[in-house]
């Protein structure tokens, strides 16, 4: 772990807090920048413990966005921590409050219910590929790759409880696979 010094927990702010604002569909969305900040830019961790912690996070009750969290743990330990999720929650909850404030005032405008349609298919977008750099950072043996194939096949055409899935994700990779 990276000593807690001022300057890197100003990075981690300022890196979540600028992710968190374009995070268009929530901070799963953004997985692919967070990867490329964490790994290529900072330099913070390697794409399989990112990886790592996200799966964590997936695993654990609360917002998906929890892994940022983790990361700053990780970056900084509990300051880190603290400021990684400052950074994830406070500027779009001060955004939100905001909008909100101008929304109501444009209640019934068309162009505005035009332009939260038009919202839709960028953040199908953003978690198709988030969802790829997910898979292409914990995918590393011919298993891993089959598995996440089968289980986006179970997840889109079944009701499947998702917790099922991650047993056999966890079993897989206990197992060695």
């Amino acid at each position: 772990m990276v000593d807690a010094d001022f300057w890197t927990l100003v990075d981690l702010f300022v890196t979540f807090a600028h992710l968190a604002l374009v995070a268009v569909g929530g901070m799963q969305a953004s997985l692919p920048e967070v990867y490329r900040q964490t790994v290529e830019v900072h330099g913070w961790m390697s794409a399989p413990e990112v990886a790592d912690l996200v799966a964590l996070a997936q695993a654990s009750p609360g917002p998906n966005g929890l892994f940022v969290s983790l990361i700053g743990w990780r970056v900084a330990g509990l300051p880190g921590f603290v400021v990684a999720t400052l950074g994830l929650a406070l500027p779009p909850a001060l955004l939100a409050f905001g909008m909100s404030r101008i929304r109501k005032r444009l209640e019934g405008a068309r162009w505005l219910r035009a332009a939260q349609g038009g919202l839709v298919p960028i953040v199908v977008g953003l978690m198709l590929a988030s969802g790829s750099v997910s898979a292409r950072a914990a995918d590393d043996t011919i298993a891993k790759v089959a598995l996440t194939l089968a289980v986006a096949v179970v997840v889109w055409r079944t009701r499947w409880n998702p917790l099922w899935l991650l047993v056999v994700g966890a079993v897989v990779g206990v197992s060695g696979l």
